[in-house]
């Protein structure tokens, strides 16, 4: 399976297909909540927020396994630091496409400054700025295949 390009004015080409309106092929997310989602995984690998692992670290270091595969994400997977009834934080679809952007903007310029820099995924534990855009890959990819953006 390939995955999108972690490029910002692709993701945004995807994005520019979304209407607020736009329903998921599975799952219960939102159009607003899934941009909203996919931004708080940027922050993630920024190191910000509270994310811990979540798993023990021998089993973290075997799902880790799983960036480094062609499978794509489980369809309808529960993790409990992504909830559907989180609340959403912006004022409407555009506000949160550019938070979104604004994010991954902030992403690209500190992974720059600090390409050594870790942060920790709740079932991959601490990655490498490499992993984390196998991360952005597979889970963009998983997304905006759920909203019909990508085949």
């Amino acid at each position: 399976m390939s995955f999108i390009e972690t490029d910002l004015s692709t993701f945004l080409q995807v994005l520019g297909k979304l209407d607020a309106n736009t329903q998921p092929l599975w799952g219960n997310m939102s159009a607003q909540r899934m941009v909203e989602h996919l931004t708080d995984g940027i922050s993630m690998s920024r190191g910000l927020g509270d994310f811990k692992l979540a798993v023990p670290e021998e089993k973290a270091n075997q799902l880790k396994q799983f960036l480094y595969t062609d499978k794509p994400m489980a369809q309808n997977i529960q993790v409990p630091f992504a909830l559907p009834d989180t609340t959403l934080r912006n004022a409407d679809l555009d506000d949160a496409i550019d938070e979104f952007t604004l994010a991954w903007v902030d992403y690209e310029e500190e992974r720059e400054l600090e390409p050594e820099k870790l942060a920790v995924h709740p079932f991959y534990g601490n990655l490498k700025r490499e992993e984390w855009l196998i991360v952005h890959a597979k889970h963009f990819t998983h997304h905006f295949k759920q909203f019909g953006l990508m085949e």
